[in-house]
């Protein structure tokens, strides 16, 4: 993997619920990181046929180890305006220095009832 296929920026978000002095909980986004990426969305390629036991996701993403930073499911990528939600976190060829995350995009809820 090199900077060249790394053309995309992300940033990895982690939401927190806060409590204000009335007692009211708001969610807040707090920005842990903004990185390079390179975003593989879903096809028919080999690569997604030997991930059908991730069927959820949309998107594969891959960037740079961030140091004191640790991704977890927990965590949420937004990339060009759109939020995925993070499926699975792996260490590409347990090295320590690339992390892969399959995701799978967060549609918005409409408030139409």
């Amino acid at each position: 993997m090199s900077f060249g296929k790394m053309n995309g920026f992300a940033d990895i978000i982690s939401t927190k619920r806060i409590k204000d002095s009335e007692g009211f909980s708001t969610t807040v986004d707090e920005v842990l990181a903004s990185v390079r990426v390179y975003r593989e969305g879903r096809h028919g390629s080999q690569r997604w046929a030997n991930l059908a036991a991730f069927s959820e996701a949309t998107d594969l993403f891959r960037f740079r180890v961030i140091p004191g930073v640790g991704i977890t499911t927990d965590h949420i990528i937004v990339c060009d305006g759109s939020r995925y939600d993070i499926v699975s976190v792996e260490d590409v060829k347990g090295r320590g220095m690339y992390i892969e995350v399959l995701a799978k995009r967060s549609e918005p809820t409409s408030g139409k009832g």
